[in-house]
């Protein structure tokens, strides 16, 4: 199943601490709701986890964050997931396009989500996803 989602923020940061925010994972990555690193692979890689819940059920998620694409006079940064469901055989695996402006930016996220999660169905998952980078918007924006 794949879920395209456009968010905006807005922060008092300058342009310029925004993208020093969202260029520096172990930052960002906590900012999304049940997000950890688990170990620096490289200055802009990381292993992490999710801990997402769906409805009643619990799904967690292990994988690598980089950031694929980091252009400072632009202010744009693209980080790429890919996770593995743990016990199960699904994955979620996005690409997060961070597109800064003076006083926020865009977040545009398209992910590709099977097993478990997938099967709940897409207005389940697009709900989750989107009420998670709604609250990882706000987080990010004062980070």
């Amino acid at each position: 199943m794949a879920v395209v989602l456009e968010h905006s923020f807005s922060t008092t940061k300058s342009i310029e601490d925004s993208f020093t925010a969202v260029s520096d994972l172990e930052r960002t990555i906590p900012c999304v709701e049940g997000g950890s690193i688990v170990e620096r692979t490289g200055d802009d890689s990381a292993k992490a986890e999710i801990k997402v819940k769906m409805g009643a059920m619990s799904l967690k998620y292990t994988g690598t964050v980089e950031i694929t694409e980091k252009d400072p006079e632009a202010h744009r940064v693209t980080m790429t997931v890919k996770s593995r469901e743990a016990g199960g055989q699904g994955h979620a695996n996005a690409t997060v396009v961070f597109a800064l402006h003076e006083g926020g930016g865009t977040i545009n996220t398209n992910a590709q989500i099977t097993g478990t999660a997938a099967s709940m169905g897409e207005g389940i998952v697009t709900g989750v996803l989107d009420a998670m980078i709604t609250d990882f918007s706000t987080k990010v924006g004062n980070a």
